[in-house]
C-alpha cells in the first residue's frame, strides 16, 4: 500500500514535471513568434485557399487570425470588435463612413492599388449621397463585384434564353411547379430587391405601397414555394440538382459550373446564369475600422492583394469580377469579355447599386424580421 502510493506519488510527480515543461514551451514558443497579429473579417468562400498563406509568406511580420460572415447585416452588430480589414459591400461601405466607423486610407501604402485598379471605379456612383461617392476610395478599395441574376437549369426551367424582362426572369422564383426547389439569399437587400424588381420597382424605392407589394409577394412565396435560404449553401444544393433555379450573385455562377464538372453532371444539368435590367451590382471592399490594431498591416494586406497573380488568383477561386485591370487581362477572354460578369459603364448606368440611409435601414429591416417571424 505504501509502494503504491510511493509509486502514484511518484507519478504525480513526473506528470507535474511534464506539465511544467509544456507551459514553459508553450511560454517560450510565444514568447519566440513575434509576429504581429492581423485580424481579417471576410465573407465566407471568398479568398483563394492559400493567399493567406502567401501573405504570410510575403510578409513574415504579420499572423493572420481570419475570420468570416455570412452577409452585411450579419457582419454589422460585430464591428465593436477589433478587427483590422474587413470587406463589406459598397452600401454598407456608404453607412460605414456616414457613421465614422472606418478610417481613412494611405495611398502612398499603396502602390498596387495606384498601378492596378481598372479606372472605371474612379468614377462609378457608388450610393445616393453624392458626397460620399465621390470619397469612397479615400475609405475603401473595391475588392471583388458582381451582378444579381438568376441562375437556373435550362434541362427543368422554362425560360426564354435572350429575356432580361424581371417579371420572366424573377418569376421562376415565385412559380408554384417549383415548390420546395429554389433558393434564395438569407440576405436582406437581395431578397427585397429581387421581389421590387420582378414588381417593376426600384430596388431602392422608399415607397410604403411598393414596398408592402414586396413584402406581400415574399410571404407568399415563404408559404407557397418554400424556398431553400442561405447564401454558400446554395451553391452545393444548384450543383447537385437539389434545387432547379436560384438568386445567384454573378461569381455563384462560376462556382456552380465548377462543382457541377466536379460532380460529373455536365450531362444532366445545363446550368445557366441571366441578369435582369434594373437588377443589382455591387461591389465588395477592403476597409480599414477606426477601432484596427494593426493600421500598417492593413495597408500591407490591402495592397498585397492587388498584386496581379494575387487578385488573379482570388479572382478564379471565388468567381466574381476583379477589379484589377492587370488580373482581368490575364483571364480567359471568354470571361473577361462576359458582359454578365464585366458589365460597361453603359451597361452599368441600366443597373442599380443599393443605397443606404437609416430610413432605408429601418424600413426594409422591418420588412426583413417580418418575413423572418411567419410561419
Amino acid at each position: 500500500m505504501v509502494m503504491e502510493m510511493k509509486k502514484n506519488r511518484k507519478g504525480r510527480l513526473a506528470a507535474l514535471g511534464v506539465a511544467v515543461l509544456m507551459a514553459a514551451s508553450a511560454i517560450f514558443c510565444v514568447a519566440c513568434d513575434s509576429r504581429k497579429e492581423l485580424v481579417i473579417y471576410n465573407w465566407g468562400d471568398y479568398i483563394a485557399e492559400d493567399t493567406v498563406t502567401r501573405f504570410e509568406k510575403a510578409c513574415p511580420q504579420y499572423k493572420v487570425v481570419y475570420r468570416t460572415f455570412e452577409n452585411n447585416e450579419t457582419m454589422y452588430p460585430n464591428l465593436n470588435n477589433a478587427y483590422d480589414v474587413i470587406i463589406p459591400s459598397e452600401y454598407m461601405v456608404a453607412r460605414l463612413i456616414s457613421e465614422g466607423r472606418i478610417q481613412e486610407l494611405d495611398w502612398s501604402k499603396l502602390p498596387n492599388v495606384t498601378n492596378n485598379l481598372d479606372p472605371m471605379f474612379r468614377s462609378v456612383t457608388y450610393t445616393q449621397d453624392k458626397d460620399i461617392s465621390d470619397k469612397m476610395l479615400e475609405y475603401a478599395i473595391p475588392y471583388l463585384y458582381c451582378t444579381v441574376g438568376l441562375v437556373y437549369d435550362a434541362n427543368r426551367v422554362d425560360l426564354p434564353s435572350s429575356t432580361t424582362d424581371p417579371k420572366e426572369v424573377w418569376g421562376v422564383l415565385f412559380d408554384e411547379r417549383y415548390k420546395n426547389q429554389i433558393g434564395m439569399y438569407n440576405s436582406m437587400r437581395e431578397s427585397i430587391g429581387v421581389a421590387l424588381n420582378y414588381c417593376g420597382y426600384s430596388i431602392n424605392t422608399l415607397d410604403d405601397a411598393q414596398l408592402q407589394e414586396a413584402e406581400k409577394l415574399l410571404l407568399s412565396q415563404k408559404i407557397w414555394i418554400s424556398p431553400s435560404r442561405g447564401v454558400d449553401i446554395l451553391k452545393d444544393k444548384m450543383a447537385s440538382g437539389e434545387l432547379v433555379a436560384s438568386v445567384a450573385w454573378s461569381g455563384d455562377h462560376m462556382v456552380i459550373l465548377d462543382r457541377i464538372r466536379e460532380l460529373e453532371k455536365t450531362d444532366e444539368i445545363d446550368m445557366r446564369f441571366v441578369l435582369p435590367s434594373g437588377s443589382n451590382w455591387s461591389v465588395d471592399m477592403m476597409c480599414i475600422p477606426t477601432n484596427a490594431k494593426n493600421v500598417a498591416g492593413a495597408h500591407a494586406f490591402i495592397n498585397f492583394m492587388y498584386d496581379p497573380e494575387i487578385a488573379l488568383a482570388n479572382c478564379r477561386f471565388v468567381g466574381y469580377s476583379t477589379p484589377n485591370i492587370v488580373a482581368r487581362g490575364m483571364l480567359d477572354p471568354k470571361i473577361a469579355e462576359n458582359p454578365a460578369y464585366y458589365p460597361s459603364v453603359e451597361k452599368l448606368a441600366t443597373l442599380e447599386v443599393y443605397f443606404s440611409s437609416d430610413e432605408y435601414e429601418k424600413k426594409y429591416t422591418e420588412i426583413w424580421e417580418a418575413i423572418g417571424a411567419s410561419s
